[in-house]
């Protein structure tokens, strides 16, 4: 079973996660090697976002995953932006200044018009 579901909208690949709860060791390594495949599809639009609506937790491994993520994204030219996330989850990256190396979005539809304008952090 996909731990990730993707779709296109308005020129930018929208990957939702299926899992509450991203603890399992194993699921951890399955999400990651589907969000790197993602990078891949994505290079086309060149433009992606990871929406985490229903994701309650998540381990530091998983963590982890995102960050390398980010790094592929970057070195792809793939403009990387999230949403939705748990105010759990936000902590985490707060606590961990990841907040300051994600762009953060508050819901998906402010994330789809930061990519049209470019602009658009958490909070802001």
């Amino acid at each position: 079973m996909s731990s990730l579901k993707s779709r296109e909208e308005e020129g930018v690949l929208v990957v939702n996660f299926t899992d509450a709860k991203i603890l399992d060791e194993a699921r951890i390594q399955q999400i990651g090697s589907e969000l790197m495949e993602m990078v891949t599809a994505a290079s086309q639009g060149k433009k992606m976002l990871l929406n985490f609506q229903g994701v309650q937790f998540m381990s530091s491994a998983m963590i982890g995953k995102l960050v390398l993520l980010n790094k592929k994204a970057k070195t792809a030219e793939i403009e990387l932006k999230f949403c939705n996330i748990s105010p759990n989850v936000l902590e985490v990256f707060k606590i961990t200044r990841l907040n300051k190396v994600f762009k953060i979005l508050a819901d998906e539809e402010k994330a789809l018009k930061a990519f049209a304008g470019g602009g658009g952090w958490f909070g802001k």
